[in-house]
C-alpha cells in the first residue's frame, strides 16, 4: 500500500463520511488530472504541465503519497521553467503508475 490516511484521519476527527468524501473526490478528480497532464506533456505545453502537476500535488500529499508528491513537485518545477521534457516524461511515468495503483487500492478498500 503506497497511501496512508493519517492526514485525512486527523482532519476527519472520526468522521467516516468525511474520509469517504475525500477519497471519492480523489478517485473522481485525480485520474482526470493525470490524463490532462499526460496530454500537456504530449503537446509540450509547459504552462499546462506546471498547472496540472501543481493541482495533483496536494491531492497525493493528502493521501500520504510522499514519493508521488515529490514526482509531482519535480514535474511542476520543470514545467514552470520549461525544463527537460525527457525528465518530465520519466517522472510522469512513475506518477501515473503510483496514482493508478492507489486508485485501484482505494476502490477496493472503500468498495467504491
Amino acid at each position: 500500500m503506497i497511501y496512508n490516511l493519517d492526514k485525512i484521519n486527523e482532519m476527519a476527527e472520526g468522521d467516516e463520511d468525511f474520509i469517504v468524501s475525500v477519497v471519492s473526490v480523489f478517485l473522481e478528480e485525480v485520474p482526470e488530472d493525470i490524463e490532462a497532464l499526460e496530454s500537456a506533456i504530449a503537446s509540450e505545453d509547459f504552462e499546462q504541465i506546471y498547472k496540472m502537476a501543481h493541482k495533483i500535488k496536494p491531492n497525493v500529499d493528502l493521501l500520504g503519497m510522499e514519493q508521488t508528491r515529490a514526482n509531482a513537485l519535480e514535474i511542476e518545477t520543470l514545467g514552470k521553467s520549461a525544463g527537460n521534457l525527457e525528465t518530465i516524461q520519466e517522472k510522469f511515468a512513475l506518477l501515473k503508475k503510483d496514482v493508478e495503483q492507489v486508485v485501484a487500492e482505494l476502490q477496493k478498500d472503500f468498495d467504491i
